[in-house]
């Protein structure tokens, strides 16, 4: 199982030097992949200029799109978007798709909340491929390292979602809400079974929010009733208690064991916190498990 980090992109008040500082850490480290998701009512830095700022900061890890909420945009302009973020990476760049749950994030940019659908995304994602492949229009560019263009990923939860994502994706982009093995387990088996028809092996990623040490409830709780804050204060006060993963290095060791035992090809951390020694704590974790699992 190889192992990813977030930038803390949903974090306030980020800096260059943030972003910048967190981005060399994790693409020097024992990190595989460094990931980002997609908000736009909120005060995170946008996605794609991000994506393509890590792209050019970064030389070595795969870079996972968290996911793009690919219903609300035009697909034309998201294909080009992303096949330079892909030449950016020199191919290193894999995108995660999905449909989102704010409805206040498509009316902010004007786009119709009617096309939260999977039918319309895997028609975007099939219209973002011709432009890869040049089937759209031979001139529009640039050139994505395969003609295929970059992995796609599918950020499903339920079956009928899954199931249609078999059709365009090559896994899963998913999320354990509260850091529960029974909760992965199960998305893992909706995507075997969605895949069971296609001859290929899904990839099947998991993530969650973490917090580690004496502050890290404390992180997770700050995190969420910030991020969470369109449910209501008092939902997203609630959740923020029982949400994500807190402990010490060795829990978070074992739940990576746990996690690699459901058979999940990767993990990524999304972390609740700005404070760099969240990453370094967890980057001792993943060093050891790096190594554990090389033996």
């Amino acid at each position: 199982m190889k192992i990813g980090m977030t930038l803390p992109v949903m974090e306030p008040d980020l800096t260059r030097k943030d972003l910048e500082k967190w981005t060399k850490k994790i693409d020097t480290g024992p990190w595989s992949h460094i990931a980002l998701g997609e908000r736009i009512l909120f005060p995170n830095p946008e996605f794609i200029s991000t994506l393509s700022a890590v792209s050019a900061w970064t030389n070595r890890v795969e870079i996972i799109a968290t996911v793009s909420i690919l219903t609300m945009h035009n697909p034309i302009l998201s294909a080009k978007q992303f096949a330079t973020i892909d030449m950016l990476a020199e191919g290193r760049f894999t995108l995660g798709v999905g449909v989102g749950g704010r409805e206040e994030d498509y009316t902010a940019i004007n786009s119709n909340w009617s096309d939260r659908r999977w039918a319309t995304l895997a028609k975007n994602v099939k219209t973002m491929k011709s432009v890869w492949s040049k089937d759209y229009h031979k001139e529009m560019g640039p050139n994505t390292f395969s003609k295929a263009g970059p992995q796609i990923l599918a950020g499903a939860v339920g079956p009928k979602a899954m199931s249609m994502s078999a059709d365009f994706a090559m896994g899963l982009a998913g999320f354990s809400f509260n850091a529960d093995l029974k909760e992965i387990s199960d998305s893992f088996n909706r995507v075997k079974e969605a895949f069971s028809q296609k001859k290929i092996s899904p990839r099947l990623i998991t993530s969650f929010w973490f917090g580690l040490g004496d502050t890290g409830r404390d992180d997770i709780k700050t995190h969420l009733t910030r991020y969470l804050g369109w449910m209501g204060e008092d939902l997203a006060k609630n959740l923020s208690e029982i949400a994500g993963f807190s402990g010490n290095q060795n829990d978070l060791y074992n739940f990576l064991v746990e996690i690699k035992e459901l058979g999940a090809t990767d993990a990524l951390l999304v972390p609740t916190s700005k404070d760099i020694s969240q990453l370094s704590m967890a980057e001792e974790v993943v060093s050891k498990f790096n190594q554990e699992s090389s033996d």
